[in-house]
């Protein structure tokens, strides 16, 4: 069985939450808290070459907001789990394969690929 990456950003979800993150993309970016959200979306669409990439991998890949993340796997211990983060879950298994800081290291969606590729070959 194959592990499904499990992206979970560093914002709500929801059409309001959505507004108000772009708009602190555009009036304090130095400040906004999901650089998985910078790396993958610009203010208003997903990035192309991000877009791309997850279009045609052959990835098993989910994208959830914390709120949502949180919802869906309550009946997980997930302390010391912080976001933005990228996870495998394999079963009933979460390990992180990209961490906070990590992705906040990152300066594009290219790195993002490179590393997802790095760790995810077989």
């Amino acid at each position: 069985m194959e592990p499904k990456l499990v992206f979970v950003y560093n914002a709500d979800s929801g059409t309001r939450n959505a507004i108000l993150d772009s708009m602190h993309k555009i009036f304090s970016p130095q400040t906004y808290q999901c650089s998985l959200c910078d790396i993958t979306f610009g203010l208003v669409s997903e990035n192309g070459i991000w877009k791309r990439f997850r279009e045609q991998s052959d990835l098993n890949m989910k994208f959830l907001h914390r709120d949502e993340f949180a919802e869906k796997y309550k009946d997980l211990n997930l302390t010391g789990i912080s976001f933005p983060v990228v996870l495998s879950e394999l079963g009933n298994t979460l390990n992180v394969l990209i961490s906070t800081d990590e992705l906040n290291q990152l300066k594009d969606a290219g790195e993002l690929i490179a590393l997802i590729i790095s760790r995810t070959e077989k």
